[in-house]
């Protein structure tokens, strides 16, 4: 088989249904050329172990969900997992391939592969955020020394992981420029941002241990006639701690295709991240998408 064409197993922490970033881009993207199964990270219920697949009607890449009930260990989930990824190999008649990685911890059940190709796509320093695993950084150097080539998410994320390997590359996200160029035309306002008053700030994204709570809720009372509109999923912090006021509108998350509507009634866009462990090293592609 053609380099240009070797089928791709991605393996991956993000749920493909999750917010629309640099994965789902780069899949989909590779799912023009080739087949690409997106393994991500399992889901929890009381039923016989086994696989969701499914073939996303716009991308062509096929999602694959492994279901685990809830009382298995670690150690289970990781065999577990294991066996159902042999099967999908088996299955599809995966033999020339290349391994394509988000997380480390897909280590603990990868390591049978033999791809002819692994990358380490390291777009966050994921041993940072709330809750990580105690070896993932185990696991990140097992993954170095697997990898035949390792990206970065940014510059600061490359400074801190280039003398991990000896090929590492920094390959910044980017912008999909006509998607949200859309924005910078006046759009009809989705239904439940009409009513919100101008000026508003905008946010969209993840809400989550990254973000300075404390800075929005004061902005907001100091500026009672500002209107702060968040699009985005609530992650790995209590719903109950959010800012609340008349000014602070949270609309959950939004399909990517709909963002550029929400931007275009903004007259100012937000990244209101702390200055901590977690975003020390981010790159957010909120930047290049608001303008």
């Amino acid at each position: 088989m053609s380099s240009n064409n070797l089928d791709l197993i991605c393996l991956s922490h993000l749920r493909w249904s999750f917010v629309f970033q640099r994965p789902q881009h780069l899949m989909s993207r590779f799912a023009k050329q080739r087949r690409v199964f997106y393994f991500e990270e399992p889901v929890r219920e009381d039923v016989v172990p086994g696989l969701r697949s499914r073939t996303c009607e716009q991308s062509g890449v096929t999602v694959i969900t492994p279901v685990l009930p809830p009382k298995f260990s670690a150690e289970q989930a990781a065999d577990e997992q294991k066996r159902l990824l042999r099967q999908v190999v088996l299955d599809n008649g995966l033999s020339d391939y290349v391994a394509w990685y988000y997380t480390p911890m897909a280590m603990q059940f990868s390591s049978f592969l033999q791809p002819r190709l692994t990358v380490y796509d390291c777009m966050d320093e994921l041993s940072a955020f709330a809750g990580a695993p105690l070896n993932m950084r185990r696991n990140e150097e097992a993954l170095f020394t697997a990898a035949d080539l390792v990206f970065t998410g940014g510059a600061s994320l490359f400074e801190s992981k280039r003398k991990c390997h000896s090929s590492v590359y920094c390959f910044p996200s980017s912008v999909d420029v006509d998607h949200f160029a859309n924005a910078r035309q006046a759009q009809p306002d989705p239904s439940d941002q009409e009513g919100i008053p101008h000026p508003r700030l905008g946010y969209a994204g993840v809400i989550d241990e990254r973000m300075d709570l404390n800075l929005v809720r004061e902005t907001a009372t100091r500026r009672p006639d500002w209107h702060f509109v968040f699009l985005g999923p609530v992650v790995k912090i209590d719903e109950a701690t959010l800012p609340r006021a008349l000014n602070i509108h949270y609309l959950g998350m939004k399909p990517y295709s709909e963002l550029p509507r929400y931007f275009s009634g903004w007259d100012v866009g937000l990244l209101p991240f702390a200055l901590n462990e977690s975003t020390r090293f981010i790159s957010p592609t909120k930047t290049p998408e608001y303008l």
